[in-house]
């Protein structure tokens, strides 16, 4: 098993965890169309100032949203506190722009950390470096008016340096007034976008050095992502987006801490007509998979305007709720097995328990290769009553028994084998 260069912020607990809860909430969530409404319609700041007028989460109960969460399985959570709109949850001292301005009227994120604290999950705060609302921010090529004909002269009159001040000071925001934080998810640098004479962003822009020393500073032990445009070894978690590793993933030629971000549909910000959601199947697979490589899962949910979860998003974390309930242990503590597993199988290990995952049912055997003569026990999590040994003789090869006693409501019945 592979053993990553130990980081800066605590990620013992993290490696144990392994499942986590994104949240993509703001402002876009009432035009219902994707969070990156604003840059894809090109739409300009007058005319999206009615999403924010008419922002009224009338349903928010965030004691809800965690106890979905924790009945998921999901042992930690990050919330997006400003996205790329520039939008933010909290009562900001250094911009109107907030949930206190709109019809919502309160900070909305101070009873969110409450909450989720008090089901025993550990937070997260996502920040993004991004910002299409704040005047300094200057036009490049993600942003809504990047084809506007004056955009280059618009330009001359923004300031990067005092957006940065701006950024570092709202970083510091977060990180004082709502205790321990446990994750800082920054997102995201994009220095080679270059796009009609207007550069991108990275390192020096958002002053990437001096932000990551004040977020040590206030906050020991917390964890940071790779998106700052820092050196790799700088950051504590590496961030796959939306595909699935193969293996475990290598930074450098070393392997590292990492956690894939995905989305129960193709929209991480809540999207009514979005009808592209993953199967039950897959949902437990990714999982699944991801642990197998040695990696954690941070599964995204899109709330309402309303500051609800729609039936859709509720279905898809009752699948994990499910299947959580039995399987749980073959996930928490596990990573990479040091065995290879079955042709559509994957092993998560934790110590001497191995755990295999069997995403389809073989014709008659599957075979344990190299585990011949080293099982003492194996049961099906499901139903470990009805459980039979495997035949681990050398004679027999490691097999499984002929017949599945069990069948799996959203595949992947899992064997523990000590």
């Amino acid at each position: 098993m592979l053993n990553p260069t130990p980081t800066q912020g605590d990620t013992s607990w993290f490696v144990h965890d392994r499942f986590g809860m994104f949240i993509h909430w703001g402002a876009y969530a009432a035009a219902a169309r994707h969070e990156w409404v604003k840059s894809t319609e090109e739409i300009d700041d007058a005319t999206y100032q009615k999403y924010v007028d008419h922002f009224d989460p009338d349903l928010y109960d965030p004691k809800e949203w965690a106890r979905i969460a924790k009945e998921a399985g999901m042992k930690y959570a990050v919330i997006t506190t400003k996205h790329h709109e520039g939008f933010c949850l909290w009562d900001s001292a250094l911009t109107d722009y907030k949930a206190t301005n709109t019809p919502a009227g309160r900070d909305l994120l101070r009873p969110w950390v409450e909450a989720f604290r008090a089901e025993g999950l550990k937070i997260g705060f996502y920040y993004s470096l991004i910002d299409w609302h704040h005047p300094e921010f200057p036009i490049d090529g993600v942003h809504p008016l990047r084809n506007h004909p004056d955009a280059l002269e618009m330009n001359k009159k923004r300031d990067i340096r005092k957006y940065a001040e701006y950024l570092h000071g709202q970083t510091r925001e977060l990180l004082t007034s709502f205790g321990k934080v446990d994750i800082m998810w920054f997102d995201f640098s994009y220095p080679k976008l270059e796009y009609k004479g207007m550069p991108g962003k990275g390192r020096d822009d958002w002053q990437s050095e001096k932000l990551l020393k004040m977020v040590r500073e206030l906050q020991p032990g917390i964890i940071v992502d790779n998106r700052l445009d820092l050196p790799d070894e700088m950051a504590d978690i590496h961030t796959p987006e939306q595909f699935q590793p193969r293996g475990w993933v290598h930074v450098n030629g070393k392997p590292v801490v990492w956690e894939t971000c995905q989305t129960f549909s193709g929209s991480w910000g809540y999207y009514r007509d979005e009808y592209t959601w993953k199967s039950p199947e897959q949902l437990i697979q990714m999982l699944v998979n991801t642990v197998s490589c040695g990696g954690n899962l941070l599964m995204n949910v899109g709330p309402t305007a309303r500051g609800t979860f729609d039936d859709r998003a509720k279905a898809a974390l009752g699948v994990y709720r499910d299947w959580m309930r039995l399987n749980a242990r073959s996930i928490y503590g596990c990573t990479q097995s040091e065995f290879t597993a079955p042709p559509d199988c994957r092993f998560t290990q934790n110590g001497n328990r191995l755990y295999l995952h069997v995403f389809a049912w073989p014709f008659r055997h599957i075979h344990l290769d190299g585990l011949a003569g080293k099982v003492e026990y194996a049961q099906l999590c499901t139903t470990p009553a009805r459980s039979r040994s495997l035949n681990t003789s050398r004679r027999n090869k490691g097999r499984t028994p002929t017949r599945s006693p069990w069948k799996s409501r959203y595949a992947s019945p899992t064997w523990s084998c000590r």
